[in-house]
């Protein structure tokens, strides 16, 4: 990890060179669909749904697709709190991308004060000393605030320096480092898989945002999740190749979420 461009080195593992070429053709696939050359904004709108839904159900607030379709009101408890957080950020996602490659931090900035959807002293910025953390299926050691800074200025300077590395090599990356740092007081895990999103969007890997890894993710669970987790922070090559081979299989099932969706829209059935 000491070349000058780290996450490439990443990205040359060799059973991630495998993760990378399984997520490009499953991707390729989907956008292949006969369906996206006439009906793409709505398979992007069924995507942002599903993928709205598998963050939250990550963060405690597993509840089945149609509810969440049919919910107008969030605001009841903090079930529907993650809920309505989730869906502000799968939306507020993709008017991120221009500034992303310039301003990472500020991008996350903004990703948490729609997260909390309140503003006080402590959101949109990272966690101060003593500051208490609210992130229950995270249990891994949390570092303290002064490596938060230190370790978020590193990302923001690799995202700005730009990468020869594989879309999915940098949003597993980034996905992986918010969630060890947990830099935020509450909403790390949305914060996290909401970057993730902004990363594969605005790689032009998924450019139209069909291919929801949050999807993935909640499909995989809860506990290979955090077990694909532990290889990141444990910063081995084996670790580190887990948990990007996880980000990617995630990858793959939101394509396959997208694809059963493209083929119920040609049947006329959603």
């Amino acid at each position: 990890m000491s070349t000058a461009d780290p996450l490439a080195t990443l990205g040359a593992l060799p059973t991630v060179a495998d993760s990378v070429d399984s997520v490009r053709k499953a991707v390729d696939r989907v956008y292949g669909h006969r369906v996206m050359r006439r009906r793409s904004h709505a398979v992007t709108s069924e995507a942002a749904l599903r993928g709205a839904r598998g963050s939250a159900a990550l963060s405690g607030a597993d509840w089945a697709l149609e509810e969440v379709r049919r919910r107008s009101d969030f605001s009841g408890d903090d079930e529907a709190r993650t809920v309505g957080a989730a869906l502000r950020l799968t939306a507020e996602a993709g008017q991120l991308l221009s500034i992303w490659r310039q301003s990472p931090l500020r991008v996350l900035a903004r990703l948490h004060l729609v997260a909390a959807g309140v503003q006080d002293d402590t959101v949109g910025r990272p966690r101060q000393k003593g500051e208490p953390v609210d992130e229950p299926l995270i249990e891994l050691p949390l570092p303290e605030a002064d490596e938060v800074a230190g370790r978020l200025e590193g990302l923001s300077q690799l995202i700005i320096a730009g990468s020869s590395a594989p879309a999915i090599v940098t949003a597993a990356v980034v996905h992986g480092e918010l969630l060890a740092l947990r830099p935020f007081g509450a909403h790390n895990g949305l914060v996290a898989r909401a970057a993730e999103r902004v990363v594969l969007v605005g790689s032009g890997l998924d450019p139209k945002s069909i291919c929801p890894a949050e999807v993935g993710h909640a499909e995989l669970g809860r506990a290979a999740y955090v077990a694909a987790l532990e290889g990141y922070v444990s910063g081995t090559p084996e670790g580190m190749a887990a948990w990007i081979g996880h980000c990617a299989k995630a990858v793959e099932l939101g394509v396959r979420e997208s694809t059963a969706v493209c083929e119920a829209l040609q049947r006329g059935a959603a």
